[in-house]
């Protein structure tokens, strides 16, 4: 029998991508997504209806899953949503919106579903972050605060959770080329001190994800952690810069890692 797997945000970027792509290679999929009917009906997998900001909708998906299939092997925690904004002026409504599907949405998958991997005696859960969360980035400071969250509560629950054959971990993608910035929360552009340098941060962000990689090497990489014996805690994918970044950050003086991410965004 194959392994079953669940992706959520499996309707459009990496996470249809990874979902195309593990169904090629055999395994049973089931992805999530917030509105399955605006979005064509997947051939290779199926895409059932998922809100991480609502439990009784968790539930239910879940619980079909184990219902139909018995068993959830994998689960690939993969929704999110970016915020754009300066600190001083995003609204903190906005910010727990945030939080609720890129932190506690994540968490309310695995306290759900590792019951039933407990009771298997086995599992794999990845937690797809950001290369964000290592590093505060300006007008990001949501976002990196919601990933970095995410980070950390993975550390500690995969030391409670080995014991019973279960594996959870961290992806950490940097910037591919999805449609996550039409997406985003944008704090609007005010005018005031942030005006100008706000302004020109939205534009970067928008070219980089536009020129980032091919959403592909995810997939390859999800494939290659399922079938890898004892995977890492961490893993990062990105653009050579983006990865290098995390260790500049390991070793140089934070004054100086600071003075490097403001030259590289300009202010």
């Amino acid at each position: 029998m194959s392994e079953t797997i669940l992706i959520t945000g499996a309707s459009s970027g990496l996470g249809k991508t990874t979902s195309e792509f593990l169904s090629k290679k055999g395994y049973n999929v089931y992805g999530t997504s917030r509105n399955p009917s605006k979005y064509s009906i997947p051939t290779s997998y199926k895409l059932l209806k998922l809100d991480l900001t609502d439990i009784k909708l968790i539930d239910n998906v879940i619980n079909f899953i184990l219902e139909k299939e018995k068993k959830i092997d994998i689960l690939i925690n993969n929704a999110g949503v970016g915020i754009t904004g300066p600190g001083e002026e995003t609204d903190i409504e906005e910010m727990k919106k945030n939080f609720d599907t890129n932190f506690f949405g994540q968490v309310i998958m695995m306290q759900k579903i590792l019951p039933s991997m407990r009771k298997n005696k086995k599992g794999l859960i990845i937690n797809i972050s950001s290369i964000a969360g290592y590093m505060g980035l300006p007008y990001r400071s949501c976002y990196s605060a919601s990933k970095g969250a995410l980070q950390l509560f993975t550390e500690s629950i995969r030391m409670e959770v080995k014991r019973f054959g279960i594996n959870i971990l961290t992806l950490a993608p940097g910037d591919f080329a999805t449609n996550i910035a039409s997406r985003r929360y944008h704090s609007p552009v005010k005018e005031g001190p942030y005006n100008y340098l706000y302004r020109k941060s939205l534009n970067e962000m928008n070219r980089h994800v536009d020129d980032g990689n091919n959403p592909l090497e995810v997939a390859k990489i999800v494939y290659k952690i399922i079938n890898t014996r004892n995977p890492k805690v961490h893993y990062k994918i990105g653009a050579f810069f983006q990865k290098f970044s995390i260790f500049l950050k390991k070793i140089l003086p934070d004054f100086i890692y600071e003075k490097i991410l403001m030259n590289f965004y300009k202010i």
